[in-house]
């Protein structure tokens, strides 16, 4: 059977297990075993029981449950309602005004997080009941938090930079440093498609607060201090090597269980809350994880990634024509596999015709991360609509739909790096030589 044909199927009884109704994970999982058992050796069952246990005890995903409890303690805190407070005076001029806020936390967490679920899981879960509250349209709030939530991917510290210059043998540090500008750049048209969507729809955007001057307003900033002094002790313990990511997660839900206390808003029943709330939103992902984690080794053992990979290498294309076949390959492979899997599964064939095409290895580590980020917001396994389901129970369809903007200005960001490569490496040139 072709690989066409074997891909055609099982994309096929993907939205088929998904259209009945059955848990995304338990789907995915459900389709990973179809693979195995009807196209590789490898008994289905004994494969599934080890990579999900795997996948289910890596220390590295300790992180995850850990910034998703932060960001449950922060939501059941003051916290969320000051981080409006202080932001709110700044964006009132702004159009879009405090939609801008989901863009600006999302940016600041993904210097912290290193992974695009926590972020999006934790900014959701302070920004979306405010907004709501606030009177702002749940479609844009919803869209620009799944949009921006993937700056968690590219603004370093980041997982996939790590995997990817293992992976393709360049400079982690010159990657980090890479990742700066262009993780900037994206907020700021995030924040631009933001602006153009409020001049156009003046009457869903809720009146601004009264006029204040700047000594107000600087007294108002006076809220965002728990919020800068927690970046601050996250982000100082992990680039002063202190922490790792993981333990800087710990650090984070001990400050924020400080902060908690200061405020007064502590309680056995908020602790109770927040952790129950914790474990329930990561087990939904970590569901999502297990499931696949399979379907990855599934399509490991069929091959279909290194077969489609080896079959763009042989078209002998030109530069930016392989730039905008390898964009649409990994768009499409990220409808079955997250990110890191996509990295792992497809470096080895797909370097060698990188770097004979005379494409620069740091500059296409950053272009991986942006499609991978684009991936993330593309169904049926876009894992930060996933996140953002689980958080709002809404229809995956209308998350998709209402995120569908935040996808094209992607490939407007991808566009920019490819016009201008200097906006890549111009800063590891100037920081490291």
């Amino acid at each position: 059977m072709g690989d066409i044909a074997v891909s055609l199927l099982l994309i096929a009884a993907l939205f088929l297990i998904l259209g009945s109704g059955v848990w995304i994970g338990l789907a995915l999982s459900g389709v990973a075993w179809i693979g195995m058992q009807l196209f590789s050796a490898r008994p289905a069952g004994d494969a599934m029981a080890v990579t999900i246990w795997g996948s289910a005890s890596s220390w590295t995903l300790t992180a995850l449950p850990l910034f998703v409890w932060m960001g449950e303690i922060l939501f059941r805190t003051r916290l969320s309602q000051d981080m409006f407070r202080g932001l709110a005076p700044w964006m009132q001029r702004l159009p879009g005004r405090l939609l801008h806020v989901n863009v600006a936390g999302c940016t600041l967490f993904a210097a912290v997080s290193g992974s695009s679920a926590a972020t999006c899981a934790t900014i959701g879960k302070m920004s979306l009941p405010e907004l709501a509250r606030r009177g702002y349209p749940d479609g844009i709030s919803i869209g620009s938090l799944a949009g921006a939530g993937t700056l968690g991917l590219l603004i370093p510290p980041s997982i996939i930079m790590i995997v990817y210059g293992v992976s393709a043998d360049v400079s982690i540090s010159q990657l980090f440093i890479a990742g700066v500008i262009p993780g900037l750049m994206l907020a700021l048209l995030f924040s631009g498609y933001i602006a153009l969507w409020a001049l156009r729809h003046p009457e869903q955007v809720p009146p601004a607060d009264a006029p204040m001057t700047l000594r107000q307003k600087l007294h108002e900033s006076r809220h965002l201090i728990p919020v800068v002094v927690l970046i601050a002790a996250v982000l100082g313990s992990i680039y002063s090597g202190i922490a790792t990511a993981t333990e800087a997660a710990a650090i984070g839900v001990l400050g924020s269980l400080v902060i908690s206390a200061v405020q007064g808003s502590l309680s056995w029943q908020t602790f109770k809350d927040s952790l129950l709330g914790g474990t329930r939103l990561y087990c939904m992902i970590a569901l999502i994880l297990a499931g696949a984690a399979f379907l990855t080794l599934s399509m490991g053992y069929i091959g279909l990634p290194r077969h489609l990979a080896e079959f763009i290498g042989s078209l002998g294309l030109s530069q930016w024509q392989l730039i905008a076949v390898l964009m649409v390959f990994y768009i499409v492979l990220g409808c079955f596999l997250d990110g890191i899997s996509m990295v792992v599964l497809t470096m080895g064939v797909i370097m060698p015709t990188v770097t004979a095409a005379g494409i620069d290895p740091l500059w296409f580590g950053i272009f991986i991360v942006l499609v991978v980020e684009m991936a993330q917001i593309t169904p049926p396994v876009g894992f930060n609509l996933f996140v953002l389901q689980g958080m709002t129970r809404r229809d995956i369809g209308w998350i998709a739909r209402v995120t569908l903007p935040f996808f094209f200005v992607m490939v407007l960001a991808v566009a920019l790096v490819y016009t201008f490569p200097g906006l890549v490496t111009w800063l590891p040139r100037q920081m490291l030589g």
